[in-house]
């Protein structure tokens, strides 16, 4: 059901057509909000066009169609954004799931996927800072426009990945034992007992 007003959102930057959304989704939401393959997008798409929400504005070469955001569909996406969630729930995250799952690795191994896990959050904030920039310069304004805050909550949880990471690597190998009250950046709470030194 969200994937219609993720849409709505991305054509109220600028009209856009299938194939453009698909690429939008791989660059910007899907990396950490909302992923949608094109075979998801296209039928959505007609959808919203059938109930008003998008208008076709142009038809180009190929079949390919331009959509833009109608005035009830930005109606209808305001209305979503205010109203609560239906489901904090049904998340798959295959990465976040490996590294809940750690614990089963031997200590090189583990050491080994939280270097790859903050070399990844490293690339991805550089790919979004690169996205961000773009969308300064497109939009005029210091904020990047509506999708630049987006950007922004991207940036700052790859971030924030890549310091829990290097947190991380610093306990692995018996240093805090697993499942204590240490928090990420802080002491070791009273009562909680650290294996160091």
């Amino acid at each position: 059901m969200a994937l219609r007003y993720a849409i709505l959102g991305l054509l109220l930057d600028r009209p856009s057509s299938g194939y453009d959304l698909t690429g939008r989704f791989e660059d910007v939401i899907g990396a950490y909000a909302w992923d949608a393959k094109h075979s998801q997008i296209y039928p959505e798409l007609r959808r919203l066009d059938r109930e008003g929400l998008v208008e076709v504005v142009d038809r180009g070469a190929r079949g390919r169609v331009t959509y833009r955001c109608t005035e009830e569909g930005l109606a209808a996406l305001r209305a979503w954004l205010m109203t609560a969630p239906a489901s904090t729930g049904g998340v798959k995250n295959e990465h976040a799931l490996r590294l809940f799952l750690l614990p089963a690795l031997e200590s090189d191994d583990a050491l080994e996927v939280l270097r790859q896990t903050e070399a990844g959050a490293v690339a991805q904030v550089e790919h979004l800072e690169a996205e961000f920039a773009a969308l300064q310069e497109r939009t005029g304004s210091a904020s990047g426009g509506p999708l630049g805050l987006t950007a922004q909550f991207g940036i700052l949880s790859f971030r924030a990945t890549a310091q829990w990471a290097r947190w991380a690597r610093d306990h692995v190998g018996g240093n805090v034992v697993l499942g204590s009250d240490v928090e990420p950046g802080g002491d070791v709470e009273p009562g909680v007992t650290s294996s160091q030194g």
